[in-house]
């Protein structure tokens, strides 16, 4: 009996609280908010601002953790001409000759040398690093691969996530995948210019290559026609004409059909395939024998994402001589 009314008199207690509290709240603070907030919808979304409009903003700051986020040692002056573009160069001219100053002096340089040379980098090494680790693969089907891996989207992608969007200085804002892809590639100079080649190329193959991780290849090589690209692999290589052959049909003439196509090449059999029709069943048995040849199967051996610039020189210097003669 007397827990109980000990009980009652704690309820008692805690509502005689939660009204006191309730009575603390004045009848103007709900209207007032609803007419804030119809204000602000009544106003439309804020403007984005850059990073650099906060007042805690530090620039030199920003240069020098970006640095240390990625445990690498830039020279801080090139560093910071990899995030200066040309267009904030003309835009603080502008503002200097609008107050006077006929020769403005911004102790600063723009980073278009940076990126082509940050942008012949990446091709190169990317190139190198996708010869070695699938060295059955075509050349043309490499730079299938190169060209999805170095395209500007996927640059820009991870230029933003590597978080280079609050610290570049251009006069377009906000920053466009344009600007993040080329900052990229002059931030990858900059880093071969002030740590070298070897981990320029530990950068490439950390942000770019590893992007085929638990990837197929196969989905980069855009194949439309794959008996086709087949009978061209086997003459280019002069092998015999690879043929398609029915092996085992179940279900014909239903809607449930089913055809297993084998493809023979010297009287063995490469790759086969299933479909409703024999026409898929044939391009499928390709794309199987394909995979085969190119060293791509679904069950291949992951990617070495381990490789280092001593590992892959020799696939270097052999594409640089290519191009060579090409130019030549």
């Amino acid at each position: 009996m007397l827990l109980f009314n000990v009980s009652r008199a704690l309820l008692r207690g805690a509502r005689r609280v939660s009204d006191h509290q309730c009575r603390d709240v004045h009848r103007w603070v709900a209207p007032t908010l609803r007419e804030l907030r119809r204000r602000r919808e009544k106003m439309g979304p804020e403007a984005t601002l850059p990073r650099s409009s906060h007042t805690d903003w530090n620039y030199n700051a920003e240069i020098f953790a970006f640095g240390k986020r990625l445990q690498e040692n830039f020279e801080p002056s090139v560093l910071q001409q990899a995030f200066t573009h040309q267009s904030f160069i003309e835009q603080e001219k502008q503002k200097q000759a609008a107050v006077g100053i006929d020769e403005p002096v911004l102790g600063v340089h723009d980073n278009r040398e940076l990126i082509a040379q940050g942008d012949s980098l990446i091709q190169q090494y990317v190139e190198a690093f996708l010869l070695k680790a699938l060295p059955r693969l075509p050349q043309q089907f490499v730079g299938s691969i190169q060209e999805a891996l170095t395209s500007e989207a996927q640059l820009a992608h991870i230029s933003a996530h590597l978080g280079t969007k609050d610290i570049i200085l251009a006069a377009d804002f906000p920053i466009d995948d344009t600007l993040l892809a080329s900052t990229l590639k002059a931030i990858v100079a900059a880093l071969q210019r002030s740590s070298g080649d070897e981990r320029c190329f530990l950068f490439v193959r950390d942000f770019l290559c590893t992007t085929l991780n638990q990837r197929d290849p196969f989905e980069y090589l855009h194949i439309t026609d794959a008996l086709g690209t087949l009978r061209e692999y086997c003459q280019e290589r002069k092998l015999a004409e690879p043929e398609p052959r029915l092996i085992g049909t179940v279900g014909k003439n239903t809607l449930l059909a089913a055809h297993a196509v084998g493809i023979y090449c010297d009287q063995k059999l490469l790759g086969t395939g299933y479909g409703e029709d024999q026409t898929i069943a044939s391009q499928e048995a390709a794309r199987d024998c394909l995979r085969k040849l190119f060293g791509i199967e679904l069950h291949m051996r992951p990617v070495d994402f381990n490789l280092t610039l001593s590992d892959c020189g020799a696939k270097i210097k052999s594409s640089q001589a290519v191009k060579g003669a090409r130019n030549g």
